[in-house]
């Protein structure tokens, strides 16, 4: 049986077909990345809508309940408590609003998971909010089989991707850095800071610029983004 809820609390009847769940069973197969992540309870909601969020500022991805990190089937006992639990969240805690569909998986006779489905937002960046009340999240990106908290610039460019951005200057700053990258494969902020000897928010302001304009692509890391040129 499979139940479908989107972006709801109320179950929403869909009937199954034995591709899906085969299609499903391939996904956890194949292990955590960067389009899907595992989690045995939503016990601990909070905690989880990181994944939701970094999936909605990134490529989309789907997230699994009932499922170990190893990819074994724990199953749930109470899955419609865990999805009631977890969508609430979803709904509540995340801003802007993300668009998702939950269902309710018997992927054995005895064994039943819940799988979100989240897809590429158009209304990046979204943030998690640890409660209701707080004025300030965090957003989140995928990197890997990772969710991280987006940096200052990798939130800029998921605001702006969408907007018109005015044409590469290619000034001394410019052409310095892509001199660099003849004999480097990519460039964190601090690396480039010291390489143009700008400050910081001048720094910043002219690796997102450059990324936005397709000069340059980022890759979201944990100890510093790495901006590389597009080839």
């Amino acid at each position: 049986m499979n139940k479908n809820y989107e972006h709801s609390m109320w179950p929403l009847k869909k009937s199954d077909t034995q591709e899906n769940v085969i299609e499903l069973l391939k996904l956890i197969r194949g292990g955590e990345s960067q389009f899907v992540e595992f989690k045995k309870k939503a016990a601990h909601p909070e905690k989880i809508i990181r994944e939701v969020v970094a999936f909605a500022n990134s490529k989309g991805g789907h997230l699994f309940i009932g499922v170990n990190d190893d990819g074994t089937l724990a199953g749930l006992k109470h899955p419609e408590d865990e999805e009631f639990v977890l969508t609430k969240a979803i709904n509540e805690l995340c801003r802007p609003a993300i668009q998702f569909k939950v269902d309710l998986v018997q992927v054995r006779e005895d064994v039943e998971i819940l799988h979100y489905h989240i897809e590429e937002s158009n209304l990046k960046p979204h943030f998690a909010f640890l409660e209701k009340r707080h004025r300030y999240g965090k957003a989140f990106v995928r990197s890997a089989d990772h969710s991280i908290q987006a940096s200052y610039e990798v939130r800029q460019i998921l605001k702006q991707s969408d907007k018109p951005h005015r044409a590469i200057e290619f000034e001394d700053k410019t052409r310095e850095l892509f001199k660099y990258f003849e004999s480097h494969s990519g460039i964190t902020l601090a690396q480039y800071r010291q390489l143009s000897g700008l400050n910081k928010k001048l720094a910043s302001n002219k690796l997102i610029h450059l990324a936005l304009s397709g000069a340059l692509k980022i890759e979201p890391k944990e100890g510093g983004d790495i901006f590389m040129p597009v080839k």
